[in-house]
């Protein structure tokens, strides 16, 4: 199924009344606010619906060169879960380069959960992948939004159940999440301070993978100076780390 074929699934549920965020649509620029607690909350429904154990929403972030994904909440929000730590490291580069260019959704299966390998082979429309984290089965959807922004909803459990059928519903209701996440602006969420060219370096640098000493050293900054920027923009968007202010960042398309 390509990318539109995904879109037009997403609108037929909506016009089946079966939105899950109200009046928005992917096709309307009028649609009730939605608010990150409100993306975690419904994330959540769909992990129930599929008996998935752990979910997380990622943006991929905006360089070719160093490409990971970049967590915009997980399971444990406002926390952030181990798997999570693993899935925004090395272990999602692969996935960030398959997001960019298909919208098939990608499995994978914990050596010890046989069921699971068998539940996700029994799918047409899914590929097999490398884990995402040690010691975990899931699923990885592919999705996009406007402004070019792309990115993944990852599922994560030994008995997640999935046929054809809901498969292609599940994805579509990812793709409308995450749509209604990167709708968010700083107006539904609280104003934004004005966050300078040098801070949202600093942002853009992290995303693409970046420490706070090769920042330094690519803006010709000391290491002090550059944490100091980092803390700043932090606070401007009110987040709690570096990692969500990334996020944020990406969402509210200040750094692409």
């Amino acid at each position: 199924m390509k990318h539109a074929q995904a879109r037009e699934a997403a609108a037929a549920l909506f016009n089946d009344q079966r939105n899950p965020f109200g009046a928005f649509s992917l096709g309307s620029e009028t649609h009730h606010a939605v608010t990150i607690p409100d993306a975690v909350r419904r994330c959540r429904w769909i992990a129930v619906d599929i008996n998935a154990s752990a979910f997380g929403l990622y943006f991929v972030s905006p360089s070719p060169e160093r490409a990971r994904l970049v967590a915009c909440f997980d399971s444990d929000y406002p926390g952030t879960a181990v798997a999570t730590k693993f899935i925004s490291g090395a272990n999602g580069e692969d996935m960030v380069r398959h997001s960019r260019l298909s919208t098939a959704p990608r499995w994978w299966a914990d050596d010890g959960a046989a069921g699971s390998r068998q539940a996700f082979q029994s799918l047409a429309w899914a590929e097999p992948t490398a884990p995402l984290a040690p010691g975990t089965s899931g699923i990885a959807f592919p999705v996009h939004a406007d402004r070019g922004q792309c990115g993944l909803v990852v599922f994560l459990g030994s008995e997640i159940a999935l046929t054809d059928d809901t498969l292609c519903e599940i994805h579509a209701r990812s793709f409308a999440l995450f749509a209604a996440v990167a709708r968010i602006r700083p107006g539904d969420t609280g104003r934004t301070r004005s966050i300078s060219k040098r801070e949202l370096e600093c942002l853009k640098l992290t995303a693409n993978g970046n420490t706070s000493e090769e920042i330094a050293k690519l803006l010709k900054l000391s290491v002090h100076t550059a944490n100091q920027y980092l803390t700043q923009s932090t606070q401007k968007l009110n987040a709690v780390n570096r990692n969500q202010a990334v996020a944020k960042a990406l969402r509210l398309g200040l750094i692409e």
